[in-house]
């Protein structure tokens, strides 16, 4: 995959009248999550998962609300999440499958598993499906070596995973 730069001095952020950062997360950053750290720098972490666990991700004019709220540059923010898989820089479905793609769990066949979520719900990794039920995702080692091939399910590890054990927690996920 090739590196491409993005336009960033000239991007044009979306933006709502309503802010992402409710009173609430605000509150919560501002009493609760920044007494923590000796520096702003330090909270943003905590802080962009305060907002994407009310949101589901987090959406630029977010991550330019918490700039204000640090006192840091919004650049620092974007680098934050964009570094980190965890966060979430667009809508994701109902059911996030995420499949590690470590060593271990590549010689242990993980390819199958993201292959066959790929043919079974006609996205690729990264992209979720028309209906806004699923995404699918590769992540780097979950830490379960021992256990591999292993996936995510709405932050939900599973172990020794099967094309049989993921075809059940699609269909379950499918009768909700």
């Amino acid at each position: 995959m090739a590196w491409k730069a993005k336009p960033s001095g000239s991007m044009e952020i979306p933006s709502r009248d309503e802010p992402w950062l409710t009173p609430a997360i605000e509150q919560e950053i501002r009493e609760t999550i920044m007494p923590r750290y000796e520096k702003p720098m330090g909270a943003i972490m905590h802080s962009l998962h305060a907002i994407q666990h009310e949101h589901g991700y987090i959406a630029y004019q977010a991550m330019i609300e918490l700039a204000t709220v640090l006192g840091l540059n919004p650049a620092d923010i974007l680098d934050t999440a964009s570094f980190y898989e965890e966060y979430h820089l667009e809508p994701v479905g109902r059911c996030v499958i995420g499949i590690c793609q470590s060593v271990a769990c590549e010689m242990c066949g993980h390819q199958a598993l993201v292959d066959h979520v790929r043919n079974e719900l006609q996205i690729e990794p990264h992209e979720t499906t028309n209906d806004g039920i699923f995404t699918l995702l590769t992540l780097e080692c979950l830490g379960s070596c021992d256990t591999a091939p292993c996936a995510l399910v709405n932050d939900e590890r599973f172990d020794n995973l099967t094309l049989e054990g993921l075809d059940r927690l699609i269909e379950q996920e499918r009768a909700r």
